[in-house]
């Protein structure tokens, strides 16, 4: 019997955490054959070159696509998107799947997806129908919708949004979010055994921040910045860890000033370029409050009942936990959302923290889809239209 092949393609270290238990179910099932194509950040080593966490992980990357340019103005990354729609069609070409999946909203996924629409290769996208008002990803992850074929979302107002946009209804499956599976199965570190593991001791009040540019706001990510460190000076007695930012327009600037900014404050500061699933996830578990606008902080951070503080526009819309505290970008608001995710009343309310994400099994749901899926004359899509009454 013919084995079907499924195509993933990651190209960050955050998108692959979200994708990692979905390639073990594939990996692990005999009647599918898992492809991996690895691109974008995956394979800069400035951004660690993670490929290598992926093979150190078992996955065999079947295919690199080299589309990263160093310059990350908008001239720079619409070329890198030029680079890696080439790059994906000879490696589709060579690899020849029977479905492709992809996972967000990022510009390198973009590539893709147009790369295998041409290619008439049928395509399967997790995590459609969010809204990011504060970033260009909201019309990325749209537009990818438009192109798919597969839907699985991450909440049922996500669903009915993939269905408004024409997709058809039986098509669109709302399976929760992956990300939530390494919640879920990962053996998460205790405090002492994540102090061991990154070699730093942690103090009684311990932030984790990951912060990346707002790509629609006027406002120089440099500035925004700013006013977040001048927050967190007013905590002196914190532990901080940053995850840097990614590679979207002006990221760079930002990392620039996490690397300064932990070079000035080595005793309390630490910084990642990539921190793995199993430490990322570990250190949400032990911090007392995340801060930033990743959108782990409105995903993943719900159900370890933390506090986020959500800097500025960057995930407007997305749908979100009473543990989530929206701030504007300014020092003084933002100090005074941390105030309240510490304060004993607001993490008394916490307790009954309800992740509207889901509780974890999303990969097993979708790569059972995959494989029973008819892909006979899948690609004459039709435009669903929406009743009056709907």
């Amino acid at each position: 019997m013919k084995k079907r092949r499924i195509c993933i393609v990651t190209g960050t270290r955050a998108e692959y955490g979200l994708l990692y238990w979905l390639m073990k179910e594939i990996q692990n099932d005999p009647s599918l054959e898992l492809q991996i194509i690895a691109t974008g950040m995956h394979l800069s080593p400035e951004f660690g070159l993670t490929y290598k966490r992926i093979e150190e992980d078992g996955f065999p990357v079947n295919e690199k696509v080299e589309m990263l340019l160093s310059s990350d103005t908008p001239v720079g990354i619409t070329k890198s998107m030029g680079l890696g729609v080439i790059g994906f069609a000879d490696a589709l070409a060579r690899l020849n799947p029977d479905i492709m999946v992809v996972l967000g909203d990022r510009f390198e996924i973009l590539a893709a997806a147009q790369a295998a629409m041409i290619a008439r290769i049928p395509l399967a996208h997790i995590h459609g129908g969010e809204t990011t008002e504060g970033a260009i990803d909201e019309a990325i992850r749209h537009a990818i919708t438009k192109m798919s074929h597969f839907h699985f979302t991450a909440a049922e107002i996500y669903r009915n949004r993939v269905i408004q946009l024409g997709e058809s209804p039986e098509r669109v499956m709302n399976v929760g979010a992956p990300g939530l599976d390494n919640i879920k199965k990962l053996k998460l570190l205790n405090r002492a055994d994540f102090e061991k593991a990154v070699n730093f001791k942690i103090t009684d009040l311990f932030f984790l921040i990951t912060y990346h540019p707002v790509t629609l706001s006027k406002t120089k990510p440099e500035k925004a910045f700013r006013e977040l460190l001048t927050a967190i000076d007013h905590y002196p007695e914190a532990t901080i860890f940053f995850t840097k930012a990614n590679a979207d327009t002006e990221g760079r600037a930002i990392n620039n000033m996490i690397d300064k900014y932990v070079e000035n404050h080595s005793r309390r500061a630490k910084v990642y370029t990539s921190m793995g699933q199993l430490l990322y996830l570990s250190a949400i578990k032990n911090a007392d409050i995340v801060i930033g606008n990743s959108s782990s902080g409105i995903s993943e951070a719900p159900s370890f009942h933390k506090p986020t503080v959500n800097i500025g526009k960057r995930q407007q819309g997305r749908l979100k936990a009473v543990s989530v505290i929206d701030c504007e970008e300014n020092a003084k608001a933002i100090i005074a959302a941390i105030t309240k995710g510490l304060s004993p009343e607001f993490k008394k309310e916490l307790r009954n923290t309800r992740n509207p994400y889901g509780s974890g099994n999303a990969s097993f749901k979708i790569k059972e889809y995959l494989k029973h899926v008819s892909l006979e004359n899948v690609l004459m899509k039709k435009f669903h239209d929406l009743n009056c009454d709907e």
